[in-house]
């Protein structure tokens, strides 16, 4: 199997990367794997702990009997756009991307191999078949899909070459203070909660385009456009600048009085050349569930 790691992986420890993509197989089973040397990162054995890098090459073998088999499920999904290479899902608040070692049933990936069967890119492993890019469980929104490696390939390219222009609508709390603001800060993997990121000296660049939509007495409603996608690059920068997203427990803004599955984001538009064409393919979708409630909840308020 050959894998190569995204930018969203970066820095995880080789072991623990390697259980994400199998789900099934042990820390230490692969620890031994690995110090066997039937793993090899761009050509070269590495140790168990060696931090990934975005563009790895990774390249292992499972044994047959330890492969995990992800069941398809059918679960109904939301299709905003498809071709014949591709398509855009609307992903719902509170499903899973891809399994997980602890979560195999209910993500999007049980539900597209349901649909699609083998028909999906299997460049990120069995556990991420077509999965180009990812949105956290309880953020909503539009969501690529590849149906084959090529075309993940070239999606792949587009978004690391930020070709593609993705737009989020989040609600924060405290009054935001600029009506247009761009937040420039890097962001890495947080040393002391790995689980979570935050700004730092030594991240990666990371930027935001921030627009107020709307403002309320002690929340503002916000237009976000993603200039890099790092991992919760949203949520951290927010936080960061002492406005985080409604409901987003993980990032400090504790759950409010109007209750929702923790973080009101939404993914609502997508601009992007069609694979393999000139074609600008151009996609938005209305508020969802969580939005509506938060924002009918703050008007009253007012």
């Amino acid at each position: 199997m050959i894998i190569y790691v995204d930018e969203n992986d970066e820095n995880l420890r080789l072991d623990t990367f390697l259980a994400s993509i199998t789900g099934e197989i042990s820390r230490s089973k692969l620890q031994n794997l690995i110090k066997s040397g039937h793993v090899t990162i761009n050509g070269s054995a590495k140790k168990p702990s060696y931090p990934v890098k975005e563009n790895d090459k990774i390249e292992f073998e499972i044994p047959e009997n330890e492969t995990a088999r992800i069941e398809p499920e059918n679960i109904p999904l939301e299709i905003v756009y498809e071709d014949t290479n591709m398509l855009v899902v609307n992903k719902p608040s509170g499903m899973l991307t891809h399994p997980t070692a602890s979560e195999k049933t209910g993500t999007l990936v049980n539900a597209l191999l349901f649909k699609y069967g083998e028909n999906l890119s299997d460049i990120n492993g069995e556990l991420r078949r077509g999965i180009v890019h990812r949105l956290d469980k309880n953020t909503s929104g539009l969501l690529m899909i590849a149906k084959n490696n090529k075309t993940h390939e070239y999606l792949a390219d587009l978004i690391k070459n930020h070709k593609i222009t993705k737009k989020y609508r989040t609600i924060v709390k405290g009054a935001y203070p600029i009506d247009e603001d761009v937040i420039n800060l890097p962001i890495g993997r947080n040393t002391a909660q790995p689980h979570k990121m935050a700004v730092a000296e030594n991240g990666k660049e990371s930027i935001t385009i921030v627009k107020v939509i709307e403002r309320f007495k002690d929340a503002t409603y916000l237009d976000v456009t993603l200039i890099t996608g790092r991992t919760h690059q949203i949520r951290v920068h927010l936080s960061h600048k002492g406005f985080p997203v409604f409901n987003d427990t993980l990032y400090g803004a504790g759950m409010a009085k109007v209750k929702t599955d923790e973080q009101v984001l939404q993914s609502y538009y997508l601009r992007f050349t069609k694979p393999f064409s000139d074609e600008i393919i151009e996609l938005e979708i209305e508020p969802d569930e969580k939005i509506t409630k938060v924002l009918k909840y703050l008007q009253n308020r007012s």
